[in-house]
Order: C-alpha cells, then sequence, then structure tokens
C-alpha cells in the first residue's frame, strides 16, 4: 500500500469508527436516558434540559449551540480536527432525531421506559457506559462530537489534563444549573435530576478516560536474551520500532551481556513477545507499565516554557 492510499485508508477509518461511535452515543443517550427524564452533560445535556423544560427538540437546539462553539474553537483547533467535528455534529445531529423517531412511545405519546418503572440508576447506567464508551471511540480516531468536546480538546491541545477532568468540570456547571429551572418541579425534585446528573457525568467521563486512555497506554520491555541481536532486528524491521541496547554485567555470573529496552504501545504488546518467542523461547523477559512515555511517537510534551528575556 503507498502512502497516499495509508493516508486515504488511515482517513476513512477515522470517519468509519466515528460514525460507529455516534450511533452507539445516540442510542444509549435517547433509549436509556431521555425515557426517564436523566440529565447529562455536554451540549447533549443541555439539549435535553430545554427538551425536558420546553419540548423543544433536542436535535436543534444541539445544533445550534454546536454551530457557535464551531466558530469559536475554529483558530485554536484548525480545520483537520474540525472538519470531523462538523462531520460527527451534522451526523449526531441527524442521528439524535432519527432515534427519537423511532424510540417506542406509549399512548399518550411519551418515550417507553425500556427497564420499566423505578429503574431509573440502572437505565443511567447502562446508557452513561454507553455514551460514555462512545465518546472515547470518537476521541481515538481524531473526532469530537462537539459542544464541551470542543472546549475539552482545547485545553487538552495546551495542557498536561485529561479530557475526562475538563469535561467533568463542564459538566458540573451543566447539570448544576437543574436547580435554577421551576419547571422541574420542586427543590427536591430538583435535588434528585441534579444528583444523577452527577452520577452519570461521573460513570460517562470514567469510561470515556478507560477507553481513552488504555489504547494509548505505554510499557516498558527489558528483554535479557542470547539472541539478542536477532530480537532487536526483527523488532526494528517488522514492527519499524525503535530498540535501545543497554550493556549490563551479570552478578552470578559475572558475564559481560546486552539486554534491549523497548518502549512501546500496550497494543503491540503481543507482537513483540511473539517475535521474542519465535527468536528465543527460553529469552527473559520482563514487562512493565509506565505512566508515560513523551516524543516523537509517543505524546507530546505539554508544559509551558518560559521564554528568555
Amino acid at each position: 500500500m503507498t502512502i497516499d492510499h495509508q493516508i486515504i485508508w488511515n482517513e476513512a477509518k477515522d470517519y468509519i469508527f466515528i460514525t460507529l461511535g455516534l450511533i452507539l452515543y445516540s442510542f444509549g443517550f435517547t433509549f436509556f436516558l431521555m425515557p426517564y427524564e436523566i440529565v447529562t452533560g455536554g451540549v447533549a445535556g443541555i439539549s435535553a434540559i430545554v427538551y425536558y423544560a420546553t419540548s423543544f427538540p433536542n436535535s436543534y437546539t444541539y445544533f445550534l449551540v454546536n454551530a457557535a462553539l464551531l466558530i469559536m474553537g475554529l483558530r485554536i483547533l484548525g480545520w483537520k480536527f474540525l472538519m470531523k467535528t462538523i462531520y460527527a455534529i451534522l451526523m449526531l445531529t441527524f442521528l439524535l432525531w432519527l432515534m427519537k423517531e423511532i424510540a417506542p412511545v406509549d399512548e399518550q405519546g411519551n418515550m417507553v421506559k425500556i427497564l420499566g418503572e423505578g429503574q431509573n440508576f440502572m437505565s443511567l447506567i447502562i446508557g452513561c457506559m454507553m455514551t460514555g464508551s462512545a465518546l472515547g471511540i470518537v476521541f481515538l480516531n481524531n473526532g469530537s462530537t462537539g459542544g464541551s468536546d470542543i472546549i475539552a480538546a482545547s485545553v487538552n491541545k495546551y495542557y498536561n489534563f485529561s479530557l475526562g477532568t475538563v469535561l467533568l468540570i463542564l459538566d458540573f456547571i451543566i447539570i448544576g444549573s437543574c436547580m435554577f429551572i421551576p419547571q422541574f418541579g420542586t427543590m427536591l425534585e430538583r435535588s434528585y435530576m441534579v444528583v444523577f446528573g452527577f452520577c452519570t457525568m461521573v460513570i460517562e467521563n470514567y469510561m470515556l478516560d478507560y477507553i481513552y486512555n488504555r489504547q494509548r497506554q505505554s510499557v516498558q520491555f527489558m528483554i535479557f536474551s542470547q539472541k539478542w541481536q536477532e530480537i532487536a532486528n526483527a523488532i526494528g524491521t517488522q514492527m519499524d520500532h525503535g530498540v535501545t541496547i543497554l550493556d549490563a554485567h551479570g552478578w552470578y555470573t559475572g558475564q559481560e551481556r546486552k539486554v534491549l529496552c523497548i518502549l512501546a504501545k500496550k497494543n503491540e504488546s503481543v507482537n513483540i513477545f511473539r517475535i521474542i518467542k519465535m527468536i528465543d523461547p527460553q529469552a527473559f523477559v520482563s514487562q512493565s507499565a509506565v505512566i508515560g512515555v513523551f516524543g516523537e511517537g509517543f505524546d507530546a510534551i505539554k508544559v509551558k516554557v518560559k521564554k528568555e528575556k
């Protein structure tokens, strides 16, 4: 596959997985959260609050708020990021409308509660696991569902804050606003809504960080083998991966030997183990998780450096 074809395939793959993530998000939000009038964060949460209070279609509110935020985020994030965001906003607007149309309703026109009456919290857990996982899938493929995601991505571009942390703060503000909307009933009823909303916030953002960081997690290999040269050559050529060779001295044997040190993505671990086992099944290997790896091929260092006067 040529470089041009690889670039096209990578872009197409991004859009495919973004679409799958959006389908999962719209399904979980419409079928498990909306029937129980559960408030969540983000622009989807704002649109739900407006819908619960006024019956104004949530897909319209979602689109209008995102249009305003897109204009604000254009300069910071650039066209490449925002093209996928624009696609995601248009697609999710359509999917929210579609899911609302196909969702079952009772004789009074109210949305049917899939899990039955009194299952608010269980529906919350299922719905937020879906929406949180969906957001993780979208972000992993260089996309965004717009809204507060644009703000979170803008902050994450310059500062070492996780996406979930930024969204947590924004969601806290959005959900807390329910306390000041009289249409939601008495103060006690509004308190219940806010508490449930905070639960959605925690579960959704936990799932987002779990899915997003799990795929980006890095590991360190220390490989002790007499066939270190063959293993290093195989990993360097077959995986196009860097390998560091360390000089070591055995305490018991007193012999000099070479140790391979490799920093890799966690999802590359199986291939590395496979190469080692094929060349030297008797190799001694240690694998450890690392908190962060920064530099070429990994994460960028996101700290500010003071300019010299």
